[in-house]
């Protein structure tokens, strides 16, 4: 699995290879907004992404009705934030992501990750964590995505690409590039992990 758990999957059938818009039904992305908006997840969310950003790149995006259209925030990373929205679902909204490259390499991502990071992490704070990520991979078995009917493995901690962060663990230091992954195992062990900067995206470990 690609950082950590990230499902991927192909929500519209692209055919061109020419740069142009891609339009993608809202319905399917305001089932799992509502997954997380109506269950008791206050410390995770879901967040939507376009990976292959070198063959894929979000020139930007909207998200329309047959009378309205407004812009989307499209981070430099291709993070789309999209909004929690009865009325766009009930109006048939599509989310249109205006592409440079070729369309059949773009396809949409969803990771279950922590709302906010921060520099220290207590174990009662990870095991808080671990259980809504369970909880929330658990309450969404059956959408015709990737999912997993066990526990997650573990929890992941993603930084700069290349960087080199220094851990601390119960005061042993260590430096990682990239990533960090603790295993259950682990966190029922320690008292407290620290980092010399906030992690970009802590997000469940599976091994499948």
């Amino acid at each position: 699995m690609k950082k950590g758990l990230l499902f991927s999957c192909l929500l519209v059938a692209v055919t061109s290879v020419q740069a142009a818009p891609i339009s993608i039904p809202y319905q399917g992305f305001y089932q799992r907004l509502k997954q997380v908006n109506t269950g008791n997840y206050p410390l995770i969310e879901i967040a939507f992404s376009v990976p292959n950003k070198s063959q894929c790149l979000v020139k930007g995006g909207t998200i329309s009705t047959e009378n309205e259209s407004f812009p989307l925030t499209i981070t430099k990373d291709q993070r789309v934030f999209l909004p929690y929205d009865a009325r766009l679902k009930s109006d048939r909204a599509l989310v249109n992501l205006d592409i440079e490259g070729s369309a059949e390499n773009c396809s949409i991502a969803m990771q279950v990750r922590a709302k906010n990071t921060k520099q220290s992490y207590s174990q009662k704070e990870m095991l808080e964590l671990q259980a809504e990520m369970d909880t929330m991979l658990s309450d969404m078995q059956g959408f015709p995505m990737r999912y997993f009917s066990q526990n997650i493995a573990g929890i992941n901690f993603e930084f700069e690409p290349g960087s080199k962060t220094l851990v601390r663990i119960d005061g042993k230091e260590q430096v990682v590039t990239d990533k960090l992954r603790l295993s259950r195992e682990q966190i029922d062990k320690l008292s407290v992990i620290e980092f010399n900067i906030k992690p970009l995206v802590v997000s469940p470990w599976t091994n499948g």
